[in-house]
Parts: C-alpha cells; structure tokens; sequence
C-alpha cells in the first residue's frame, strides 16, 4: 500500500468515525477494504482511495463501515451484567419506584447481543419488573448490523458465544440453522443510526449507558469529548459501564469509579456510598 493511500485513508477514518490508525494497521485496512475494492470494480487500494470523493456517498460508507465493524456475543465479559443485576437493577427499583420507569442505552450496539442480553436478564426479573416500563436503546455507526440486530437472527456459532442454554432455549426458536430471537424480547430494544462524534442530545436522558469496546479505537482527546456529552446525558445518579480495556480515571473529571465494581462508573457528583456497599455484600 503506498504511503500516501494509508495517510489518506487514516485521516479519513479519524475524523468520519474516530478510528485511530497507527502505521502497523496496514494489514487491516487491506484485509478489510480489498474486497470493498474489488467489489467495486477496482484492482487495489489505490483505485479504492482515487473514488473516495465526498459525492460518492455509498463508497464512503461501506469503507468506515468496513473498518468499524466488531465483533460482539451474548453476555461478553460477564462482569458488567453481574453488575448490572447485582447494582444497578436493585438501585434503579428502589430509586425510580415513583415513576416505574429507567432507560438504557447501548452505544456501538452491533449486531445486538449486548441489548438483547439486557432485555433478557430484565425480562427473567419477572414480576418485579412486570409494571415497569424499559427502554432499551442501541445505536451504532453501521447500517448493515444494525439490520441485523433489528431482525434477531444468529447462528448457531453465534449463540454458543456466552448465551446460556436455558436462555436459548427460553428465547430462541430454531429456524433451519439459526436461531430466532422471541418477538418479546426484540419488542424491548429499539435500534437507531448513530455516530458517536456527532451531537446525541436528541436521544434524551438515560439512567444507564453502556459504552463498551469502543473508546479504546479513539485518541485521547476524542474519548474525552465523547465521555463529557454522555455525561450530559446521563441522570445524576446514573451509571456508564465501560469495557475491560477502558477507563475514565486520566481522561475526563466527568466521572468516577465505583469501588469494587470493575467497568463501573457514575457522575462525579453522585453519592456512591450505599451503591459501593451493595457491590460487596
């Protein structure tokens, strides 16, 4: 790849998507947007680059949706849902019991496992739960798993990823060699197109976020501004759940950690001393 098609196309990436590529990528662009080339009737890279104009839309689109795409499977890393039924659940009945009603928002949902994965542990909350009105938004950059995480059907493979089997069993419905998800359970999580480096006010206020495996694709600067417009988003004793790989302590005073909760923060502000002894009792 010349070098002056890898400036270009990182350049591109950054300021389209925050994608942060350093000179060791070469390997991944190429693996990625070859097949983007040659569907479109170039022979490499640099025919790729030479049709990347602002007026050709689609291009533009499959190239960050090529790059951007990642991976993702039911109930990954375990802890954050622990969390999210051992903390923040039992926080949000006692203190949101007045208007029996909380919203979640998966940002960089994917192909929807991470909601799909929500609204099941709400949904086998049963009666507690069953007057409760939830809202479970996902947003992501990419159209094309965004229509298939609206139609809730996986694979076989995809299903043997972290879903336990009696929630396969409970939620699914086998057609062919996939598996369908229960309209139920897709009914709880609504799906919207949404770059995280454009203005999301409009998408209202949340009581939890996650924002997961995403920031560690951005520089410093940029996940800093994306975590200070969450926090604006996020109710004064709400909760952002972060990837493994994340954090917020160096990056923004917009939030803190919640001891003994791996992944887990809150507002600066906000009283954490009865949540911290809920996530070691």
């Amino acid at each position: 790849m010349r070098q002056a098609d890898f400036e270009y196309l990182a350049k591109f990436l950054k300021e389209r998507s925050g994608l942060v590529l350093t000179p060791n990528k070469e390997y991944l662009i190429e693996s990625r947007l070859l097949p983007i080339a040659r569907d479109n009737g170039f022979e490499d890279i640099e025919g790729l680059v030479g049709a990347m104009r602002p007026g050709a839309v689609a291009l533009l689109e499959q190239v960050t949706e090529a790059m951007t795409v990642n991976e993702s499977f039911f109930f990954r890393d375990k802890t954050p849902f622990e969390m999210f039924e051992k903390v923040i659940l039992p926080h949000l009945l006692e203190t949101r019991a007045g208007t029996n009603r909380f919203r979640i928002w998966c940002a960089a949902a994917s192909t929807g496992q991470e909601p799909y994965s929500l609204a099941m542990q709400i949904k086998e909350m049963g009666p507690k739960l069953s007057s409760w009105r939830q809202e479970i938004i996902g947003t992501d950059l990419s159209a094309d798993v965004l229509r298939r995480a609206k139609l809730g059907k996986y694979t076989q493979f995809e299903v043997q990823r972290g879903l336990p089997i009696q929630l396969l069993v409970k939620y699914f419905k086998q057609i062919g060699h996939d598996w369908e998800i229960s309209p139920d359970i897709r009914s709880m999580v609504q799906y919207r197109k949404l770059n995280l480096l454009e203005e999301f006010s409009a998408l209202g206020q949340f009581d939890v976020v996650f924002c997961r495996n995403v920031l560690i694709y951005f520089d410093q600067q940029t996940k800093a501004q994306v975590l200070e417009r969450i926090a604006k988003q996020l109710a004064p004793d709400g909760f952002l759940v972060l990837g493994a790989a994340e954090t917020v302590i160096g990056i923004t005073k917009a939030f803190k950690p919640l001891k003994g909760c791996r992944g887990l923060y809150v507002p600066a502000e906000a009283d954490v001393s009865k949540l911290e002894r809920a996530a070691v009792a």
